[in-house]
C-alpha cells in the first residue's frame, strides 16, 4: 500500500515541482512522478513513507495556489472492505470510536497503526465492501474534537482485473492451498496456537545494556530462555520507558523476565544509579479486574505470598493509544520474579476462561461473531492481537481492537431473529428488566454517572437503575429500553462489566435474570401445549425460561416471563420470545382486518 494519488493539482504543476516538495519534506520516493492533468501518481519505498506523505502534505501544502490532496491510490477493482482512518484524536475514548464506526456497518476488526504522528491511525475492516463504501463517504472529513478524519481504502492486493488462470491442481493462483487440498490435509503442519506474551516496561537508559554490544546480550537471553524477545526502542521517542514483549512458554517468559531484571540491576550498580527500579508488567484492561479480585483479595494474596508491593495504574490512563494498564511490582529480584509468575498465571487463566466461554457460545449460536461484543480484548478467534503482537514500526498494527464494541450482530439476527428468512421490519422498542448484584450498581453507573451515560450513548438504549426495594436487597433492577440491537449492545456491555469488575468468580459464568413483559393473552403461546414451547426454548437457548403461574396481569394486561442464563443464552431466548409475540401480533392484526384476510404481498 505504497502507491500515492496526488489530486487537486493545477494544470501548471510539473513532476519537478512535486519532487521538490517531497525533497523539502524529506519524503523518499521509489519511482518518478506520473503527472496527468489535475492529478499525479508516485510510489513510495514503504508504507511508513506513504503515510508520512499523506499526513504531512494532504490539505497542507500549496502548489500554484491550490492545496494538494495526497491519499493512497486504490483502483476500483482493489477497493476492499478495509479502510484506514487517520487524524483520529489521540485521547479519544474507545467507546466513542466504536459507536461512530458502528453507525455504518458491522466492524470485524479495528487495529491501531503505529505512526510518528500525534494523532492516531486505525485500520478498520467492515463486513462487506458496501458498508466500507458508506463509511468512507460519511467519515471522510468528519470532525471529532476539532480533528477532521481522513479515510482511505486499504487495497485488496489479491484482486485481479481479469480472472487469473487456475494454478496447479488443488491450489489457487497464488499457490495458497484450498480447503481439502494436500497443503491443508492431515499431513500439513499444524498451525501453532499463539502464546500469551509477557509485556514489560523498562527504563530507557537500560535498553542499551539489555541489547548489549551488537545485540550479543539479548541474543544470549533469547537462547538461554528459549524466548523471542522484542525490544521496542524506537517507539515513543523520548519516553522514559520502553516496552519489551517476550514470547515463550510461561516458564520461558519468567526466566527472561528475571534475567532482564538482573541485567538492569547490574547496569544500575555500574552507573551508580541509586533509585529503586520496580518490575513493570503491562496487561490488557479486560483481565485486570480478575487479577485484582473481589475487594482486592487476589492481589493482596500475591503480595503476601511473594513479599512484594503491587500497584496498578488507574483506569483514567487508558486511551486510544493505550489499552493496557501498568502493574508495578516492588521488591527484590527474587520476589518480583515470583510475583510475575503469579500475575501472569492469573492473566493467562482469564484469557483461557474467556476463550473457553467464547467457544461455548460459538457452538450455541452458529455464525455469531462473538469476539465483536467487546467482552474480550481480541477480534481474533485465537490470541488477542493487542496482547499477541508487540508494537512494531513501519506502519504495522501495534494494538489491535480497542475492545471493539458489539458490532458483529448481523449473524446473530440471521440465526436468532429472522422469521421465514426475511429480515425483521422497522425496529420496535422493547423493555427488559435486567437484575444485577446490588454491589455492582456503582460500577455500572460510574463516577458522577459517566459510565452509564456513555453506555447509553453508545448503545442507543435508555438505561436506568430502579430504586432498591429495601435496605437489605441483594439485587437491583436495570431498566433497558430500546430496539433489539440496542438491547444486545447494552446487555452485553453490562454482562461484560460485571465480569471485568470481578463480581463473578474467575471460572464462573456471568448469569443474570432478565424479565420481559408479554400480553397475558400471549403467555399461553410462550408456554405451549403442555409446556412444549417453553421446553423447546430452554433446550435451544440453554437459558432457564419461566412463566410464573397464577400471575395477576398488570394495568396493561401484561405478565412477566423470567429468563436466566449467560449472555448469549439469554439473548437467544429473548429473541425467540419476541418472535412468538410478533407472530401473535400479526395474527391478531389479520383477524381484525375486514374478512380476516392477510394483506397481499406485492410481487
Amino acid at each position: 500500500m505504497n502507491k500515492l494519488y496526488i489530486g487537486n493539482l493545477s494544470e501548471e504543476a510539473s513532476s519537478v515541482e512535486l519532487e521538490s516538495i517531497f525533497e523539502e519534506w524529506k519524503i523518499p520516493i521509489s519511482s518518478p512522478f506520473l503527472v496527468k492533468t489535475g492529478y499525479a501518481f508516485v510510489d513510495c519505498p514503504d508504507e511508513k513513507c506513504a503515510m508520512k506523505a499523506i499526513d504531512a502534505l494532504s490539505g497542507k501544502v500549496e502548489l500554484h495556489g491550490k492545496l494538494i490532496e495526497v491519499e493512497y491510490s486504490v483502483p476500483k477493482r482493489q477497493r476492499s472492505s478495509k479502510l484506514q482512518i487517520r487524524n483520529v484524536p489521540p485521547h479519544l475514548p474507545w467507546e466513542v470510536l466504536d459507536g461512530l464506526l458502528a453507525q455504518h456497518g458491522t466492524v470485524e476488526t479495528c487495529e491501531q497503526v503505529n505512526t510518528e504522528t500525534e494523532t492516531a491511525v486505525v485500520n478498520v475492516k467492515y463486513a462487506n465492501k458496501e458498508q466500507a463504501r458508506q463509511a468512507m463517504e460519511k467519515l471522510n472529513g468528519h470532525m471529532m474534537e476539532d480533528y477532521a478524519l481522513k479515510v482511505t481504502y486499504i487495497p485488496d492486493e489479491t484482486a485481479q482485473q481479469d480472472a487469473p488462470p487456475a494454478g496447479r491442481r488443488g491450489q489457487g493462483p497464488r499457490g495458497s492451498p484450498r480447503l481439502g487440498s494436500p497443503g491443508a490435509g492431515p499431513g500439513a503442519r499444524p498451525k501453532l496456537q499463539p502464546d500469551v506474551p509477557l509485556r514489560m516496561l523498562v527504563p530507557s537508559q537500560f535498553v542499551g545494556a539489555i541489547i548489549g554490544k551488537e545485540g550479543a546480550t539479548i541474543r544470549n537471553v533469547t537462547k538461554q530462555t528459549q524466548s523471542k524477545i522484542d525490544i521496542h526502542r524506537k517507539e515513543n521517542a523520548g519516553a522514559a520507558e520502553k516496552p519489551i514483549t517476550v514470547h515463550s512458554t510461561p516458564e520461558g517468559c519468567s526466566a527472561a523476565c528475571k534475567t532482564i531484571m538482573e541485567i538492569i540491576q547490574k547496569e544500575a550498580q555500574d552507573t551508580n544509579f541509586t533509585e529503586e527500579i520496580p518490575l513493570k508488567i503491562l496487561a490488557h484492561n479486560n483481565f485486570v479486574g480478575r487479577l485484582i479480585g473481589k475487594e482486592g483479595k487476589n492481589l493482596k494474596k500475591i503480595e503476601q505470598d511473594t513479599d512484594t508491593k503491587i500497584t496498578i495504574s488507574p483506569l483514567q490512563d487508558l486511551s486510544l493509544y493505550n489499552p493496557e494498564r501498568t502493574i508495578t511490582v516492588t521488591g527484590t529480584i527474587e520476589a518480583c520474579s515470583k510475583a510475575e509468575e503469579e500475575v501472569m498465571k492469573k492473566i493467562r487463566e482469564s484469557y483461557e476462561n474467556d476463550m473457553a466461554a467464547l467457544n461455548l457460545q460459538s457452538d450455541l449460536i452458529p455464525g455469531l461473531n462473538l469476539n465483536a461484543l467487546g467482552l474480550f480484548p481480541s477480534s481474533s478467534s485465537v490470541m488477542a492481537p493487542s496482547m499477541m503482537a508487540a508494537p512494531s514500526m513501519g506502519g504495522q498494527p501495534v494494538h489491535s481492537s480497542f475492545a471493539t464494541g458489539p458490532f458483529g450482530i448481523d449473524a446473530f439476527w440471521a440465526s436468532a431473529m429472522s422469521v421465514g428468512g426475511q429480515a425483521p421490519g422497522p425496529p420496535e422498542t422493547e423493555t427488559v428488566h435486567l437484575f444485577i448484584p446490588a454491589l455492582a450498581v456503582g460500577a455500572i453507573i460510574g463516577k458522577q454517572g459517566q459510565h452509564i451515560k456513555q453506555l447509553s450513548r453508545f448503545t442507543g438504549a435508555s438505561i436506568k437503575i430502579a430504586p432498591a426495594d429495601g435496605p437489605d436487597t441483594n439485587q437491583r433492577m436495570v431498566i433497558i429500553t430500546g430496539p433489539a440491537e440496542a438491547q444486545f449492545k447494552a446487555q452485553g456491555r453490562i454482562f461484560g462489566k460485571l465480569k471485568e469488575e470481578n463480581f463473578f468468580g474467575p471460572k464462573e459464568e456471568v448469569k443474570l435474570e432478565a424479565h420481559i413483559k408479554v400480553p397475558s393473552s400471549a403467555a399461553g403461546r410462550v408456554i405451549g401445549k403442555g409446556g412444549k414451547t417453553v421446553n423447546e426454548l430452554q433446550n435451544l437457548s440453554s437459558a432457564e425460561v419461566v412463566v410464573p403461574r397464577d400471575q395477576t396481569p398488570d394495568e396493561n394486561d401484561q405478565v412477566i416471563v423470567k429468563i436466566t442464563g449467560h449472555f448469549y443464552a439469554s439473548q437467544l431466548a429473548q429473541r425467540k420470545i419476541q418472535e412468538i409475540l410478533s407472530q401473535v401480533q400479526r395474527q391478531q392484526q389479520q383477524k381484525a382486518m375486514p374478512g380476516g384476510q392477510p394483506p397481499q404481498r406485492r410481487k
